[in-house]
């Protein structure tokens, strides 16, 4: 019989229905968000250090940025960037809140202090050089500092610097050179 042939019947012998979702999105994995601390912990405090002139006010901003990372954890969508960018981006904000808070400007340091190793005398050319680069980074403004911070002290690529930033990422890239190129400049003169 065909369908045509007359009325349409329906089966009497089902005995298993199968259930289809209505929606076909799935949910982002979770966030490991042990893993990303673990992972980030020292180069977000190294950025916020970097950003804030003080070790003290950089671990509390650090701890600040972290408890703000797990309270939003939910929020993080893969599809908007890296998990460090995101974090990176919390951190930045944090920072720049403490900055807000105590109305000055950012102003870059040099890297944290390594309290556990002493200075050899054979390394005094390592020492040169990086007070060399100190003075020249604190010639920098404010953005290039905070550019090179990101992407030295954090290790951010282009696109985590752009996610974090808010600019393209050819953006990022072009900002990123002229911040190196202005520190080369620094340190040859």
């Amino acid at each position: 019989m065909s369908v045509t042939d007359g009325p349409q019947r329906r089966s009497t012998h089902v005995t298993t229905t199968a259930t289809v979702p209505l929606t076909t999105t799935q949910r982002a994995p979770a966030l490991d968000f042990e893993a990303l601390y673990r992972g980030s912990r020292d180069d977000v405090f190294a950025y916020v250090a970097t950003l804030l002139r003080d070790r003290s006010a950089a671990e509390d901003v650090t701890a600040a940025a972290f408890e703000r990372a797990y309270r939003k954890r939910d929020g993080y969508r893969p599809s908007r960037g890296s998990r460090r960018a995101w974090l990176f981006g919390i951190a930045r904000n944090a920072a720049l809140d403490e900055l807000r808070r105590r109305n000055r400007s950012a102003a870059m340091t040099a890297d944290p202090e390594d309290l556990d190793t002493a200075l050899p005398d054979d390394e005094a050319e390592k020492a040169v050089r990086r007070a060399a680069l100190r003075t020249a980074l604190a010639g920098l403004a404010p953005r290039e500092r905070e550019i090179v911070a990101l992407k030295f002290h954090a290790g951010l690529d282009n696109a985590e610097l752009a996610a974090v930033l808010g600019v393209s990422p050819s953006n990022a890239g072009t900002l990123l050179h002229r911040a190196v190129t202005a520190l080369r400049k620094a340190i040859d003169d």
